[in-house]
C-alpha cells in the first residue's frame, strides 16, 4: 500500500489550495480516506474523512463549510479542497487510508502555509 500527498504550498489568508492523495497497491474503493493535519507543537488532528463516494463524510468543526473532501475511485485519488484559508490552517497535512480490517497506511505529508 502506497499513499502519497501533493498540492501543499504557500497561500495568502482567504486563498484556496487543493490537496491530492494518490493511492497505489490497493483497491481504493474498499478503503476509507481521512485527512489529518499537524501544526508545530500540536497533536495531529482529524480534518475530514470519507467512507466512499458521497458516503460517510465528516469534518472537524474548525474546517466545516470551508473544506471539502472527495474521492475518485477510478483515479485512485482523494482530494481536499480548502477554501477561505486562515493562518491557523498552517500545518503538515497527511492522508491516511483505512482498510476494512482497520489497517491504516499514511502518506508522508504535504506542508500548507497560510501567511501574508
Amino acid at each position: 500500500v502506497e499513499v502519497r500527498e501533493s498540492g501543499g504550498g504557500l497561500v495568502q489568508p482567504g486563498g484556496s489550495l487543493s490537496l491530492l492523495c494518490y493511492g497505489n497497491g490497493f483497491i481504493f474503493s474498499t478503503y476509507s480516506v481521512s485527512w489529518y493535519r499537524q501544526a508545530p507543537g500540536k497533536e495531529r488532528e482529524l480534518v475530514a474523512s470519507i467512507r466512499s463516494v458521497g458516503v460517510g463524510i465528516n469534518y472537524a468543526d474548525s474546517v466545516q463549510v470551508r473544506f471539502t473532501i472527495s474521492v475518485d475511485n477510478f483515479k485512485n485519488a482523494a482530494y481536499l479542497q480548502m477554501n477561505s484559508l486562515k493562518p491557523e490552517d498552517t500545518a503538515a497535512y497527511y492522508c491516511a487510508v483505512t482498510s476494512d480490517s482497520g489497517h491504516i497506511s499514511w502518506g508522508q505529508g504535504t506542508q500548507v502555509i497560510v501567511s501574508s
